[in-house]
């Protein structure tokens, strides 16, 4: 029986990916743990392979083919001399859909005191919401017949069970039911429970924009590019962004970085500035666990370790390398782990436990000259640390005017999860750490 191979969601965030190439063709034999084909996920190119045993029937989508929905088959396997046959085309699994029930609107209405108002014609109740209302199956019956909203009565039987004579006893034409039936709608309201916003609308997609009559060269966007602008328009949109900065005096954390970097000459570990910080930011956190935190609609979730992403800078477009354990590692691990997941990143070899999850985020573009820089958050995180270039600066030294390498650094903190006095208690102890290193390395 021929085998649909559909496109994996090679990542908890990938809907869709581009199948960069094939690594097999039709007619060829494959068993579990083969290499099937390259794919472009959302943030990396990874190896697809082959999970049952059988012959390539046929291929359905063409290598570089962008857009490829998860769950589209994407080839068919077949057994030793079966036919792939029936396949014409290569659709996504479809996802059922649930209709929502129509909510019959509540119009208030005053009528002269001579004219007795008729009550409206009730809309049709789903089988769940009669269910709920605790009468006996003869008045259920009766009320059917009669055209009586059960909602609207008051039984009388045992524990306010509506019984037959309760539905006898109602007026379907007269005022008493009319108000009856509004009061009960009104009780309802009351009684339900609150329900959280609605989120908002989604924006309009922009128009596309008109490319002057100039010239220029197009580049089609890679699915690691619209990811991240889809990610971080979300992120600007969605979370509110609180900033602080501080300055820093470095002179200290580069004194000590020379120092360590002398006693690992004989193991080939060099630190750089970013690994000090990493470790900085970590212990920071640890130490004000209110900040190493995620917001999510019902709770609020306080992380007990602290694993940094490290935004690197790849071809495709930007990446962040998770350092897990960052707070207990030693900066000789944080510096080895750092440099193979940075050029692991800059391959697109990263593997998705590599690159998801973090509890908080570290970008330095000191490297570059920028003085100062405030960062968007990487959702679902509460925090990032923006690092500015160390620099030359005056400073009061002592109570006196002198000259010291100094950086600004910014936390950029989700306001719904981080308070400005929690998150300033954080850029303090980041700046006491970073001025004074030993107490994190001790």
């Amino acid at each position: 029986m021929p085998i649909d191979i559909k496109m994996p969601a090679l990542s908890p965030t990938m809907e869709e990916g581009t199948l960069a190439r094939w690594l097999v063709k039709e007619g060829d034999s494959v068993k579990s743990g083969d290499l099937m084909a390259e794919i472009e996920t959302d943030k990396a190119t990874m190896e697809f392979e082959a999970v049952d045993e059988g012959i390539i029937g046929k291929i359905l989508i063409a290598e570089g083919t962008d857009n490829v929905k998860v769950g589209t088959v994407i080839a068919v396997l077949v057994s030793d001399g079966e036919e792939a046959g029936g396949v014409s085309a290569a659709t996504p699994t479809p996802t059922p859909t649930v209709a929502a029930a129509p909510v019959a609107p509540v119009v208030a209405a005053s009528a002269p005191a001579s004219v007795a108002p008729v009550a409206p014609p009730l809309p049709p109740r789903s089988a769940p919401a009669m269910q709920r209302i605790k009468a006996s199956p003869l008045a259920r019956r009766l009320a059917e017949a009669k055209g009586v909203d059960l909602a609207a009565l008051s039984g009388t039987g045992p524990g306010g069970r509506i019984i037959k004579a309760d539905v006898q006893g109602a007026d379907v034409q007269g005022v008493d039911v009319a108000v009856a039936r509004a009061d009960a709608v009104s009780a309802k309201v009351e009684a339900a429970p609150a329900r959280a916003p609605a989120p908002p609308p989604a924006a309009p997609a922009p128009k596309p924009a008109i490319i002057p009559d100039i010239p220029h060269i197009a580049e089609k966007l890679s699915n690691v590019r619209k990811t991240i602008a889809r990610r971080l328009t979300e992120s600007k949109q969605m979370v509110p962004h609180i900033y602080l900065t501080v300055d820093i005096r470095l002179d200290a954390l580069l004194k000590l970085r020379a120092e360590l970097n002398a006693a690992l000459a004989a193991t080939g570990v060099k630190l750089s500035v970013n690994d000090l910080l990493i470790k900085a930011l970590a212990v920071s956190l640890v130490r004000v666990p209110k900040c190493n935190v995620m917001f999510t609609p019902d709770q609020l979730i306080t992380f007990t370790r602290a694993d940094i992403s490290v935004a690197v800078s790849a071809p495709s477009g930007l990446i962040t390398p998770v350092i897990t354990h960052a707070d207990t590692r030693s900066v000789s691990a944080i510096s080895t782990a750092m440099k193979d997941l940075a050029a692991r990143a800059r391959d697109q070899k990263l593997k998705p436990e590599e690159y998801q999850g973090g509890t908080a985020s570290l970008s330095n573009m000191g490297m570059f000259g920028i003085k100062q820089f405030e960062a968007v958050i990487n959702p679902p995180q509460g925090m990032i640390m923006a690092i500015g270039a160390g620099e030359k600066r005056p400073y009061v030294i002592d109570d006196a005017l002198g000259v010291a390498t100094v950086m600004s650094a910014t936390g950029s903190f989700d306001h719904r999860a981080i308070d400005g006095a929690d998150g300033a208690e954080l850029m303090q102890a980041f700046k006491a750490l970073v001025e004074a290193p030993l107490g994190m390395i001790a």
